[in-house]
């Protein structure tokens, strides 16, 4: 097989520490040249991952002929745009999610990676990690009979000040930048992960709201679902709650499944994912699965193998989408109200 060669443009948090390392770690895979708006960091990282040429400019990337694939490691308001360009170059494009700052813009995306005869991947990497490849077994192969519901909770606390002004939180909290606020950044992994065990979510009812008003988007969000598979579903996401919980439950017609999306929350940070539990009865099993050290790495390698000729990568552009619809679908009514207290307040006072 051959070397896929990438071009990354992005030098921040999760390509430092996520998916850089995993796009030299993973088998026939080479990562020979970044960009970033900012060159002192991108240099930096190319230093310290012995990349061998690094740049200021995405196009240097984009045009390069030596470059068969691109990664786009930047803010979620520039997703969109680099997409397009890396499609009208003819390069294989993976995205970071949420891969645009809208649904309309999503399908744009995968329009002009369609009629470039480009293929588009988007870094929801759960879809590869083996403990969620355990639950997906668990249900396909029956272990809790036919799925009747799913119920998932993610409760947070305020990040501090400080923290909301710093480079994790600052943007993730600007609308401008990333979309919406935590449900939009960070609760799709977990809709776009129970799409992926379940499948796709036919319709959903939602309300979400502002309740702290320490940050301008979303901090409240509940919804139903129903899944194309006849399966309902219910969701509760708090981020200004008194304390740190997330979980997910399957619930069959014989035993439910729980898991979580995300490591432990809160201090200390670094603990290894809380094992899944398969319930049946009285019988609680549990399967202890650790991530791997750069949690992109096994998603990026079935992009490798794909490119190879291989099989194919779990996450699309067309998989991604529907966990965009979903999401903007959650958050519409308090879009739509944002929208209208934004022009309320631009208007002049009588």
């Amino acid at each position: 097989m051959k070397t896929i060669r990438w071009g990354m443009l992005g030098c921040g948090e999760v390509a430092e520490t996520k998916s850089g390392p995993g796009l030299t770690g993973a088998a026939n895979s080479r990562l020979v040249a970044v960009a970033d708006r900012n060159p002192g960091r991108a240099e930096s990282f190319a230093r310290r991952h012995g990349v061998a040429r690094w740049h200021d400019d995405a196009e240097a990337i984009i045009a390069a002929p030596d470059i068969d694939a691109v990664y786009v490691a930047t803010m979620t308001e520039s997703h969109r745009d680099f997409v397009l360009r890396c499609a009208a170059a003819g390069k294989p494009v993976l995205t970071e999610k949420p891969m645009a700052m809208d649904y309309a813009g999503a399908l744009e995306m995968i329009a002009a990676c369609r009629r470039a005869g480009v293929p588009l991947w988007v870094a929801y990497y759960r879809r590869a990690l083996p403990r969620f490849l355990k639950v997906r077994d668990l249900v396909r192969d029956g272990a809790i009979g036919p799925v009747r519901m799913v119920i998932t909770r993610h409760f947070q606390r305020i990040p501090t000040p400080e923290a909301m002004r710093g480079p994790f939180w600052g943007w993730r909290l600007d609308p401008a930048r990333s979309g919406g606020g935590i449900f939009f950044e960070a609760v799709g992994h977990t809709l776009d992960i129970l799409d992926f065990i379940l499948g796709p979510i036919a319709s959903a009812r939602s309300f979400a709201d502002n309740q702290a008003g320490v940050y301008p988007p979303e901090d409240a969000v509940t919804a139903t679902f129903r899944y194309a598979c006849g399966a309902l579903g219910s969701g509760s996401w708090c981020f200004t709650a008194d304390y740190d919980d997330e979980c997910n439950e399957i619930i069959g017609a014989t035993g439910r499944i729980r898991f979580s999306t995300f490591p432990p929350l809160g201090p200390p940070a670094g603990r290894p994912p809380l094992p899944i539990q398969l319930i049946r009865g009285e019988s609680v099993e549990e399967f202890p699965i650790a991530d791997p050290p750069f949690v992109h790495q096994p998603l990026l390698q079935t992009i490798v193998d794909e490119m190879n000729g291989q099989g194919h990568c779990p996450s699309t552009g067309e998989s991604a989408a529907r966990t965009a619809r979903v999401i903007e679908d959650c958050l519409a009514e308090f879009n739509t109200g944002r929208a209208g207290r934004r022009q309320t307040a631009s208007r002049p006072a009588p």
